[in-house]
């Protein structure tokens, strides 16, 4: 019997076992085997394997991820050194990565261990934090602490300085992460099937104070100044230094380094134009349809068929 593993990526907080519950039954079904970290061992029923995180990627054929976009995002970095294709099934109310909702989960994991699906390509951003390397999918971001100043900073891009920025915050986004944090800053929407690299000042106050739009092939150097305040640096909405007053960041853009599995990308791209719409971007009457369950969407249809003849 085929032993293919699927590792299991959940939600850090909010209750999975109901999802739980139809893996494991689906698994058990199927003769396939489970797994998850170590740290998440008291959430899911002793058949489900447990390792530490690096080996569970090692060992793993595809990750599924339960939750919403910032679990879909843990689950990518974690396998950033070796990329596995990531299922998303939503535990959440919006996300721009998740695709499965829970009623089409049964179907969505046969299609998964028979190979039916297509893999998108994501980039990311890695990034050298004062000497420690990171990766984000959606952004890392440069943050004040309120009542403490202002993030001061400047911009070098291939080692040629272009100016600075003083604002509330910097974010450094991928195009996946520009409907995130960098949008919310006044930033552009950025196509995913563009390569490129967004920095977005948040409440600038002087200096550079628009969005630039970077080449993936173009090393970005943000460089705290004398003058500035204690600032955060988050890694797709995560805090991984506090109060830092000088320092440097250098990030890059890798390309292809997360593989997220899309089972029907036309319907996926519909969703997302939909979500969109709440960002106020324009959404036909029809489109609303989109947002219904499906059983309400298919009765609506019925009834405003022609009558029969």
């Amino acid at each position: 019997m085929d032993r293919t593993l699927l590792g299991l990526v959940l939600h850090p907080t909010r209750d999975a076992s109901e999802i739980i519950r139809i893996i494991v039954d689906w698994a058990a079904r199927h003769g396939k085997g489970l797994a998850v970290r170590d740290q998440d061992r008291h959430r899911v029923p002793p058949s489900v394997e447990t390792y530490p995180e690096d080996e569970l990627v090692r060992r793993v054929s595809a990750l599924i991820s339960i939750g919403g976009d910032g679990t879909m995002l843990g689950a990518l970095r974690s396998a950033v050194g070796n990329p596995k294709p990531v299922l998303g099934v939503h535990l959440g109310r919006l996300g721009f990565l998740v695709e499965v909702e829970p009623p089409e989960l049964p179907e969505a994991l046969d299609r998964l261990i028979s190979k039916d699906f297509t893999v998108e390509a994501h980039s990311c951003l890695v990034c050298d934090v004062c000497g420690d390397d990171v990766v984000a999918f959606n952004d890392i971001a440069l943050v004040r602490q309120p009542g403490t100043g202002f993030v001061v900073a400047t911009l070098a891009v291939d080692g040629q300085r272009y100016g600075y920025y003083r604002a509330d915050a910097l974010v450094v986004s991928t195009p996946t992460g520009s409907t995130a944090y960098s949008y919310a800053a006044g930033g552009p929407l950025i196509s995913p099937a563009t390569q490129a690299v967004v920095v977005t000042p948040s409440a600038p106050m002087a200096g550079i104070s628009r969005s630039v739009v970077l080449s993936p092939d173009e090393t970005i150097r943000l460089e705290l100044t004398h003058d500035s305040g204690p600032v955060a640096v988050e890694v797709d909405g995560q805090v991984i230094r506090e109060a830092s007053t000088e320092g440097a960041i250098d990030i890059r853009f890798r390309r292809e380094a997360g593989l997220v599995v899309r089972l029907d990308p036309r319907r996926y791209q519909e969703r997302n134009q939909l979500k969109l719409s709440l960002m106020d971007l324009p959404l036909l009457p029809e489109q609303l349809r989109e947002l219904l369950p499906p059983t309400l969407r298919e009765q609506l249809n019925r009834r405003e068929l022609p009558p029969p003849r």
